[in-house]
């Protein structure tokens, strides 16, 4: 048996069946420390296998090859911990837009008219994909559809409409 060095080098020599070794003996402490972190089973995979790609692309600057182990274990953490907070972000800025959505007598209070004025100010691709998402609730595979661009290029809209909001809804409050 090879031993993660050796493994590691040869990856870095070219041999992409050394990485998927590597991945076979890491793979369930990856998916251990993403769970223990994340606490919920469905999000691991995507984030075990975040991590062993962002391993792989940054597999030239480790300096230590026979610390592989520790040094994935590092940036499942990471990863782990983003997803924490790109989740907690989401969650409360759609929370923000279904409220927005919602109106019991047609009328907006004040809140909600500010998260409507920051959602017309967005450019126009990323005002597109978030009434689509938000006020029409349509999921973001139809969406993708309905504008006629890739999941991933929905996505990046999304996550930069939800940050441009952010910044708006700040200036709002001042």
């Amino acid at each position: 048996m090879r031993t993660d060095a050796e493994l590691v080098k040869a990856c870095l020599d070219g041999e992409k069946e050394a990485f998927g070794t590597l991945v076979e003996r890491y793979e369930r402490p990856v998916r251990a420390i993403a769970l223990g972190i994340l606490r919920d089973y469905h999000i691991v995979g995507d984030v075990s296998q975040e991590s062993f790609v962002a391993a792989y692309q940054k597999l030239s600057g480790l300096r230590k090859a026979e610390a592989f182990g520790p040094w994935l274990m590092k940036i499942t953490r990471r990863c782990a911990l983003d997803t924490v907070k790109r989740r907690t972000r989401r969650a409360s800025l759609d929370s923000a837009i279904n409220v927005a959505a919602e109106s019991t007598d047609g009328r907006l209070d004040e809140d909600k008219q500010r998260l409507l004025a920051a959602v017309m100010k967005l450019p126009r691709g990323e005002r597109q994909v978030v009434m689509l998402r938000y006020f029409s609730g349509c999921g973001v595979r139809d969406v993708s559809d309905i504008v006629g661009r890739s999941v991933g290029t929905v996505t990046k809209q999304l996550s930069r409409a939800h940050k441009r909001l952010r910044r708006l809804l700040k200036e709002f409050e001042r």
